[in-house]
């Protein structure tokens, strides 16, 4: 019964683990270089229906369309870099799944660095705060103690 129970649950596991391509044969170029080039590319852009996948995962109609245009214009001689151009283009910066670092992209790189530093600076400030309210008070041994040694001054 464990190994049954073991067994379905490899059997589960290894199902979700595998990727999933959303590539169609019909999609696929013959010439296996341009195809690994329209791979790669398609792995690093966004789709625009699902957003968080990039559109070689994606069976969007939409991304199955890029996906298409990405294979046409390497087909026709453009580089990699002329595709991306072309479609940031087309689509701006949101179309890459790793936007660049510039200006217009500040908030989304920085932003949550920005928002982790004011969170720890808050709970510094407040484990400071607590510290400071939840020392005991000296008892009238301790404050007699201390006014002599104030009362002595440095030696």
């Amino acid at each position: 019964m464990i190994c049954l129970v073991l067994g379905l649950f490899t059997l589960m596991a290894s199902a979700t683990i595998q990727p999933t391509f959303a590539v169609t044969p019909d999609e696929v170029l013959s010439n296996p270089a341009l195809e690994a080039r329209a791979r790669a590319l398609s792995k690093n852009l966004r789709c625009l229906v699902c957003q968080n996948q990039s559109i070689d995962d994606s069976d969007a109609d939409l991304a199955r369309d890029l996906r298409i245009l990405v294979r046409e214009r390497l087909a026709n001689g453009d580089t990699d870099q002329q595709v991306l151009n072309f479609l940031t283009a087309r689509y701006g910066d949101f179309v890459l799944l790793k936007p660049p670092v510039k200006p217009a992209t500040w908030a989304l790189w920085f932003g949550p660095l920005l928002v982790l530093g004011i969170a720890i600076l808050g709970i510094v400030i407040r484990l400071r705060r607590k510290a400071r309210v939840d020392a005991p008070a000296l008892s009238p041994e301790e404050q007699a103690a201390l006014k002599r040694l104030m009362d002595k001054g440095p030696s």
